[in-house]
């Protein structure tokens, strides 16, 4: 119930442009997923996932990883500065673990 409106209120805040496309990071049990998506075209632009890959480690690790992907293929689609969407999930633990092995690779926050 708090994760609903924590999320709804998150994103009623967030919009991604062409110029600032946005972030959005989602965890589930398993896996983790992130996407750039320029919300004005309502494209995504990058997208990385651990779904039917072969990453290991902890969770965290894996966010990590996932963070230095999305950032090299937001690079290749000439995107360097993003509006991070962490939805429902605080920031802390595996999603400071992304967005800090992102901002690594070169992507702005």
């Amino acid at each position: 119930m708090k994760s609903e409106f924590r999320a709804k209120r998150t994103r009623a805040k967030i919009h991604g442009t062409a110029e600032r496309p946005r972030l959005s990071v989602h965890f589930s049990n398993q896996h983790i997923t992130a996407q750039v998506i320029d919300d004005d075209k309502k494209v995504t632009l990058a997208y990385v996932t651990t779904v039917g890959g072969k990453m290991t480690g902890s969770m965290s690790e894996k966010a990590a990883q996932i963070g230095t992907e999305i950032a090299k293929k937001a690079k290749t689609a000439k995107v360097k500065k993003v509006v991070f969407d962490r939805g429902a999930k605080l920031y802390a633990g595996r999603m400071s673990a992304l967005a800090e092995a992102a901002r690594k690779e070169g992507l702005e926050f």
